[in-house]
């Protein structure tokens, strides 16, 4: 019956938006994850909330450690990502975006459980695609190239950015804002990390590593060989599914961004089969945990 009461509530209190109509002035912090898992002790740590369906997605404003904030998932992947970043930053008033999630593991010195903020993000597929010939892959003469290393028929491109002012810019990486990473290091010397989840405990103990480079594509990434072209050729130390595309939004927006990936697995890596599944609520709880401190830490 409490949950029945509960249920009712939240569809009346669920208030329908037009497009581009901005639902609520107050000034807030984005937060953000992809699905359902990762947003579970956000949600649960979140109070006085009130939703908003738009479009299909609900957004929930409440207050997170203090600090008043519009938290929602972003979907699975870099269409919705970029989709609902950009719904958020109509429709609300966002002074930063805060991204909390899950994620494989590139850097061969990072083990699962471990919590990755990057300094930057790319959109790893973002590529040409070569035509095979009896030489080789060649690529067509009108095909920009940045001259990364290619994976087989497969060529990096940064992205061009169209700009009402002047020609187009082209952008390889998007950013991490400077201030929040700072704080981040702050944060990461006293936030506390899970170690076991049900009966499997993780042989490390986990830690939170700021700097370096994250890698977006939408692809789950589980293959040993590309994990390996990953980290040589971007440097990645880790890979996901939404939070470069989430980046590229706020820096077109002019808005603060920064993404938390707790690593749930080694994209391919690991000695046997995908350790997701094992150890994906370990990783959610994680990542949570020092965006919990995170926000509490934020002016």
């Amino acid at each position: 019956m409490r949950l029945l009461a509960a249920l009712i509530l939240c569809l009346l209190t669920t208030l329908p938006a037009t497009a581009a109509e901005q639902v609520d002035p107050t000034p807030r912090i984005a937060v953000m994850s992809a699905f359902p898992p990762e947003l579970v002790a956000l949600e649960a740590a979140t109070s006085a909330q009130k939703h908003y369906a738009v479009g299909g997605f609900t957004f929930t404003t409440g207050t997170l450690e203090g600090k008043p904030i519009v938290l929602f998932l972003s979907g699975v992947s870099m269409v919705n990502a970029a989709m609902t970043t950009q719904m958020a930053l109509d429709r609300f008033n966002i002074t930063r975006i805060v991204f909390s999630g899950i994620a494989g593991g590139v850097d061969e010195s990072l083990d699962i459980g471990d919590v990755l903020v990057a300094d930057q993000w790319t959109q790893s597929l973002e590529t040409a695609f070569a035509r095979e010939t009896d030489k080789g892959f060649e690529l067509s003469p009108t095909v920009r190239n940045d001259d990364l290393a290619n994976y087989g028929m497969m060529y990096p491109r940064a992205i061009l950015l169209p700009r009402a002012d002047g020609p187009p810019e082209t952008r390889r990486w998007f950013p991490a804002d400077p201030a929040m990473l700072a704080l981040a290091r702050e944060v990461a010397s006293s936030a506390k990390l899970a170690r076991c989840v049900a009966d499997r405990c993780l042989v490390h103990a986990p830690k939170i590593v700021v700097g370096g480079n994250g890698v977006s594509a939408p692809v789950f990434l589980d293959n040993a060989a590309y994990r390996k072209y990953l980290s040589a050729t971007f440097q990645a130390r880790v890979a996901d599914m939404e939070s470069a595309a989430v980046a590229h939004v706020a820096y077109v927006n002019g808005t603060p961004f920064i993404a938390f990936r707790s690593l749930s697995d080694l994209a391919g890596g690991g000695a046997g089969a995908n350790e997701m599944h094992t150890f994906m609520g370990l990783a959610s709880d994680n990542s949570a945990s020092v965006v919990k401190a995170f926000v509490k830490a934020l002016p």
